[in-house]
């Protein structure tokens, strides 16, 4: 049987890759072909077989198959691959996968299902999920938010296995050392709810005490039996994510990527721009267009920024105009959220309030140097809206970075041929590069994957208690500094291809912090060995 539980173990499995001793050792003898492969040849055959595949969703399940029955060979071959791979595995392939998850369902991949019916059963599958690994990052959703496709209930899980597997590929976080979780609190999803096949909780949503005491009940559980536990949370609903974030983020090493991710991306690429002006951040004045959590949850980690440049709050408040659907936001709407209040202006600071609808009137009147864009307006950045921040200062900061493409305010294209090459430019989309007057811009993404995956790493080498606003600052600064910020069209962000010496260069960053604050728990006191250390590799 021992043979058997090898081969059917991904984290043990190597396959053909067996050498002839391991198979007299293992009793693999006669279980697997004669000839003994390289892991190189396993993956060369892999993606020749992945390469016939003829649609992205095929694709995507051929390499979980891959991924379930041999983690080391996934892994290596995602990492020959891993622009090319990335929107297979994860955004934006894996929605049709969620979706579908409980007709498609083959195998649970090591994740953990919590019910929330049964609260006593939370330490329980917490030890069945992590059997005899010693599990340091948990990814944990509850599915209500799932990318821009909504509630999906149980079937969300996917988005936390997903989650994970960037992690491992983008900054060698050892796969055996992660744990895919989903909270099931029931889904609002009507045609879940009547679909037989539907594999979740057959009822509507919980929320308040009853979800909140078992998050907590599952976060408790989890410190204790994980004590070296960095916990990320994942596509929660909006009614919910801010709270449980703010809750524990003063308790536990944790962090959410939807309302701490883009922020740190977006920081970083405004300080990739300014490297090349020489500017500071304290003197620009930041336009958010879009005020939903993406937008305010940028404008406000842009914010902290200010602040800890030097600025009082009160004072870096100054610094910034927010537009949503009803325009520019003023502090006497009746309909404002808590994270666009503090981003409100007085309507009788503005003469001309009545013009506050209209964008290229706001740039005019604000003199915003930097505009980023989260509405899904598409169109939205006009050739007047352009030549509008032009005005107001040699090179602009322009940044539409809604998605999917259809939902983009501009294209790359449209930004840098009619700010005539003068703006910088990132986009929430893969943009190529531009050319435009014998120069060839690279268009960075504002990709979340270029942040937390390092983030991670350096949390989990330093064994930071916290992650603090320092530590977020530092992974935001680390992203300059990677592409010569001289060359003609220089990206603001780093590409994507880039994202392994990418997240090794955000660890360090965030690791050194967390030492400089005293927050750092590990044994080895040099911050860059002790991310090189830990980094994992696909090798047998």
């Amino acid at each position: 049987m021992r043979a058997h539980e090898i081969l059917n173990n991904p984290f043990t499995n190597k396959g053909t890759a067996f050498t002839e001793a391991e198979r007299q050792e293992l009793g693999l003898i006669g279980l697997l072909p004669p000839y003994v492969q390289t892991i190189e040849e396993q993956a060369a055959q892999a993606y020749e077989h992945y390469l016939t595949k003829p649609s992205d969703l095929e694709k995507r399940h051929f390499l979980m198959e891959i991924f379930n029955t041999n983690r080391t060979l996934f892994y290596y071959l995602f990492n020959q691959h891993i622009v090319e791979f990335n929107p297979i595995v994860y955004d934006p392939v894996i929605a049709e996968t969620i979706e579908n998850y409980s007709h498609l369902f083959v195998d649970p991949q090591y994740a953990a299902y919590l019910d929330i019916n049964h609260p006593e059963n939370i330490e329980a599958t917490l030890k069945n999920a992590a059997g005899d690994r010693n599990i340091r990052l948990i990814v944990v959703t509850d599915a209500e938010g799932i990318l821009g496709i909504g509630d999906w209930g149980t079937q969300g899980v996917d988005i936390s296995v997903g989650k994970l597997m960037i992690y491992t590929a983008a900054a060698g976080i050892d796969p055996a050392s992660v744990l895919p979780i989903v909270i099931d609190a029931g889904t609002n999803r009507k045609e879940l709810l009547e679909d037989p096949m539907y594999l979740g909780n057959r009822h509507e949503r919980v929320y308040g005490d009853t979800y909140y005491n078992f998050v907590d009940q599952f976060v408790n559980t989890a410190e204790e039996m994980f004590p070296k536990l960095y916990l990320h949370w994942e596509d929660f609903g909006r009614s919910n994510a801010a709270t449980i974030l703010d809750k524990y983020k003063k308790v536990i090493p944790t962090f959410n990527d939807d309302i701490q991710g883009t922020g740190i991306v977006v920081l970083g690429g405004i300080f990739g721009s300014l490297d090349i002006t020489g500017e500071k951040l304290t003197d620009q004045i930041y336009l958010c267009y879009g005020g939903g959590s993406a937008g305010a949850g940028i404008a406000a980690r842009v914010h902290a920024e200010m602040v800890s440049e030097g600025l009082s709050e009160e004072e870096a408040y100054k610094h910034f105009f927010m537009m949503d659907k009803q325009g520019l936001l003023f502090d006497d709407m009746e309909d404002l959220t808590p994270a666009q209040k503090p981003f409100a202006k007085k309507r009788a600071d503005f003469a001309n309030a009545g013009d506050m609808a209209n964008l290229e009137n706001v740039i005019k009147v604000s003199k915003a140097t930097i505009l980023v864009g989260t509405s899904t307006d598409a169109g939205a950045f006009t050739k007047e809206v352009v030549e509008a921040m032009c005005a107001n200062t040699e090179r602009p900061v322009i940044f539409p970075i809604s998605n999917p493409t259809k939902k983009l305010e501009a294209t790359a294209q449209q930004v840098i041929e009619w700010s005539d090459g003068k703006a910088f430019v990132a986009t929430g989309v893969p943009s190529g590069t531009i050319s435009y007057k014998g120069v060839d811009y690279q268009i960075g993404q504002a990709n979340n994957a270029l942040i937390y995956p390092g983030l991670g790493l350096g949390m989990l080498a330093s064994e930071a208690t916290l992650l603090t606003d320092e530590m977020i600052g530092a992974a935001a600064h680390s992203l300059s500094g990677l592409v010569d910020p001289g060359a003609a069209g220089a990206p603001v962000l780093p590409p994507f291809e880039y994202v392994a010496k990418v997240s090794i260069k955000v660890a360090e960053a965030v690791a050194k912090m967390a030492q400089e604050q005293g927050l750092a728990r590990a044994e080895e006191q040099d911050m860059a060995k002790a991310v090189r250390d830990l980094k994992w590799e696909p090798k047998y």
